[in-house]
């Protein structure tokens, strides 16, 4: 085997031993719920209809179908493992890394500062976020197709190969599909041509130079079109999904302030990346010596980039990419609430890298540095990083870890104290969740999110009233929320107040008919109202929307077997869900067994019952679950073989605060 070969496979293999942690990871209640948990087109796996749904929405505010496609991918073969959706991540991240060294080969023939630069890429801590994240999926498949396009767009420009050209124009597309950050590449492809194609030498104004230069531009007309396209759909998404944030939120002058900022925090970063964080919350303000500082260090970084441009034009490339790649997402065009993100170097690091190591490869020739100390100080640099990384990631393992982090090491950061109190809730830590979202509350009132969440530990917290507030003030912030609808109307439900309930599933319907829970909803009050025959028929069109949601499926089969209406009961049907449900929860579900057990029952199968309701049993008291006495109830029932019958209608006033 060749020794570059060899180098790439070391380099994949190494970065999979490196993230190899991830697949002990959980899904986060950040992003990943619209990517994955709660996205029901994705969760259906590779369809027809999650196709359509790709291609044809703006949902969670982007138009990336190739990334939808490949999370569906992800669905259909393993489901909700959280482990193996990470894992394709590190795998993509693996061949980006040896990818990225086939690339430098081959443009500069450099086999060790190919090779010291992608192993930089791949174990550098700033990307953790890129590959840790199961959302950031965009960002290692769109790198994917970014590195096919540059190889193959090299052999177009070494061996004028039409039909290399036309490769480089398709994997853009499909790069584009993945993740529109791609839009700077264009740009990178005419800097690739001075340095090291030398398809132009220099940047003198003569008038061949000129012609070569627009000979160039021409010619990479196709790749402008494509840019700009792209950039009107993201522009249109994120502006439809309220994403893109108004003036009046963030002036002018706070973007043009943070954006120099930022960037020289990028460059620290990449030297001292130890208070990393997933979410970066915008100051109030900067100071004008903080500013001041930040756009002088651009400055003379860029000076010294010209200045070199024909004696180190690796250096005058490498600052370019790194700059230029960032111009879409340094905050002139506002997006969420984050000054910054680590996500956002994992393009730019490599132009970067490109001129800090050919920089380092020069100036170790030029003082004629002995080879062995050259070896120590890049083995001691890669190990850091290696340390750095598997530090970083440790607190990527779940929400609760991830967000305690993001506080310890940012001030006022709402976002990550909502995110937490989330986490916790989750939990069932209601008292802990509602300390932490009346810290969030006191830095930033104004988040849908935050009420959102006051709702619902409120609600869990038997505060019915208090909870109502908050979800009206939820939906005041944000009214175009199918979600937000349909928590108020459960709401409503709670405190008896049918009418209302009622009229905000019908919202929640009108603004997402593909949102099965309103259904579901609707159901639970046409029970509780005596209207049996409605709510069975509102089970059924929650199913045909969300056929695999095992929480739907078990509560249609709790009120098909257990129903004290004869008329509304059919046990074999509860049966058929129960069983769907139980393998799609995978089997560790105490109330999806007590539910089994229920439908078991009322076909007559007592000793499954008996089994099943001893199963949610052993799981409810692992899980230190209270109240199991109605557990215990039906477990004497089944021996006795009897039933279990309980009746959905609302028979006392509903709880007051």
């Amino acid at each position: 085997m060749s020794r570059p070969r060899l180098i790439a496979l070391l380099l994949a293999f190494i970065t999979l031993l490196v993230f190899l942690p991830v697949g002990r990871f959980n899904f986060l209640n950040y992003d990943d719920t619209d990517y994955v948990t709660n996205n029901a087109f994705v969760k259906h796996g590779f369809t027809l209809s999650g196709l359509c749904e790709a291609f044809t929405t703006f949902h969670a505010s982007n138009w990336h179908p190739l990334t939808w496609l490949s999370h569906m991918t992800d669905c259909a073969l393993f489901g909700l493992n959280p482990g193996a959706h990470h894992f394709v991540n590190v795998v993509f991240h693996a061949a980006n890394a040896a990818l990225l060294f086939v690339l430098l080969l081959r443009l500069t023939e450099k086999l060790w500062p190919a090779a010291l630069i992608a192993a930089l890429f791949a174990w550098h801590p700033l990307h953790v976020e890129s590959v840790a994240w199961i959302s950031e999926r965009k960002d290692v498949l769109s790198m994917f197709f970014a590195l096919l396009t540059l190889l193959s767009y090299a052999k177009f420009a070494k061996e004028n190969s039409r039909r290399a050209y036309w490769l480089a124009l398709s994997f853009f597309t499909l790069g584009l599909l993945a993740k529109p950050m791609l839009v700077t590449l264009p740009f990178v492809l005419l800097l690739l041509d001075f340095w090291p194609l030398r398809r132009i030498s220099n940047f003198k104004f003569q008038i061949s130079n000129l012609r070569a230069v627009g000979k160039l531009v021409s010619e990479k007309i196709p790749f402008f079109a494509l840019t700009a396209g792209s950039c009107l759909v993201t522009f249109i998404a994120q502006e439809n999904g309220e994403a893109v944030v108004s003036l009046a939120n963030v002036s002018l002058r706070y973007r043009l302030e943070n954006a120099p900022v930022a960037v020289v925090k990028y460059l620290l970063n990449f030297f001292w990346p130890y208070h990393l964080s997933p979410i970066y919350p915008m100051s109030g303000k900067f100071s004008g010596l903080e500013v001041a500082l930040a756009v002088a260090v651009l400055v003379l970084i860029s000076l010294a980039a010209w200045r070199w441009r024909s004696s180190r034009s690796y250096f005058f490339v490498g600052w370019l990419w790194f700059f230029g790649t960032l111009v879409p997402v340094i905050g002139l065009v506002q997006v969420g609430g984050a000054a910054m993100a680590d996500r956002y170097t994992y393009i730019p690091s490599i132009g970067f890298f490109i001129a800090l190591i050919f920089l380092a490869t020069d100036w170790v020739a030029e003082f004629r540095v002995p080879k062995t100390v050259v070896a120590i100080s890049a083995g001691a640099t890669l190990a850091a990083c290696i340390f750095a990384t598997e530090f970083q990631l440790q607190f990527w393992r779940d929400s609760e870890t991830l967000f305690r982090r993001a506080i310890a090491v940012t001030q006022n950061n709402d976002i990550a104290l909502v995110n937490l109190g989330s986490a916790l809730d989750a939990q069932g830590r209601f008292e802990e969740a509602l300390v932490v979202d009346r810290q969030a509350e006191k830095i930033e009132p104004g988040r849908y999110q935050l009420h959102s969440n006051l709702g619902n530990i409120l609600s869990h917290l038997g505060r019915p009233a208090e909870s109502l507030a908050e979800y009206r003030e939820a939906v005041c912030l944000r009214p175009t929320s199918p979600v937000l609808h349909n928590a108020l109307g459960s709401q409503f439900a709670v405190l008896g107040q049918y009418a209302e309930a009622l009229n905000e599933f019908a919202v929640a319907e009108k603004l997402d008919p593909h949102y099965a829970q309103p259904h579901a909803e609707t159901a639970k009050v046409f029970f509780e109202q005596g209207r049996d025959a409605e709510a069975v028929d509102e089970l059924r069109a929650a199913l045909r929307i969300e056929p695999d949601n095992f929480q739907i499926l078990a509560t249609s089969a709790h009120y098909l077997a257990a129903n004290e209406n004869a008329a509304a009961r059919d046990g074999r049907a509860a049966l058929v869900l129960a069983t769907k449900a139980n393998l799609l929860a995978g089997g560790n579900q105490p109330m999806v067994f007590d539910v089994l057990g229920m439908a078991c029952a009322e076909v007559g199968d007592f000793t499954n019952a008996q089994t099943c309701v001893e199963n949610a049993l052993t799981l409810a008291t692992t899980a230190r679950m209270k109240n199991l006495e109605p557990l215990q109830k039906r477990i004497e029932l089944y021996r006795n073989h009897q039933p279990w019958r309980e009746s959905f209608r609302a028979t006392i006033a509903p709880a007051k605060n």
